[in-house]
């Protein structure tokens, strides 16, 4: 079964997508906006866009003036639960680490003893 951290990384495998969320993290913007900044055309950004909205890393919104053109934002939950999983990938090679330095203090302990 795929979880929703799968499709995550999946979504944001594709570099054109990491460039949008990078985009959005500065502020919301409009499709043709962050499709002009990533070279991208409108379509190509369309379909961006879509697998990022279909997996839930961004929201769509409408704009009051204009109910064709959509403004996108980026929704934290998904990264949220990413951040959770990078945290814990972080403590286990922190621990990891933490025990070879104490087992090479040891070691050189045992050394300059003998």
């Amino acid at each position: 079964m795929v979880n929703q951290l799968d499709t995550t990384l999946a979504a944001l495998a594709e570099p054109t997508r990491r460039q949008v969320v990078e985009l959005l993290l500065e502020r919301p913007r409009k499709a043709s906006e962050l499709a002009a900044h990533a070279g991208t055309s409108a379509p190509a950004m369309s379909r961006h866009l879509r697998v990022l909205k279909t997996y839930g890393l961004v929201a769509q919104e409408s704009v009051d003036e204009d109910a064709r053109v959509h403004l996108y934002r980026l929704r934290p939950d998904r990264f949220v639960e990413l951040h959770a999983w990078l945290d814990q990938v972080r403590s286990f090679w922190t621990d990891q680490l933490d025990s070879y330095k104490n087992h090479v203090k040891r070691t050189r302990a045992g050394e300059s003893g003998s």
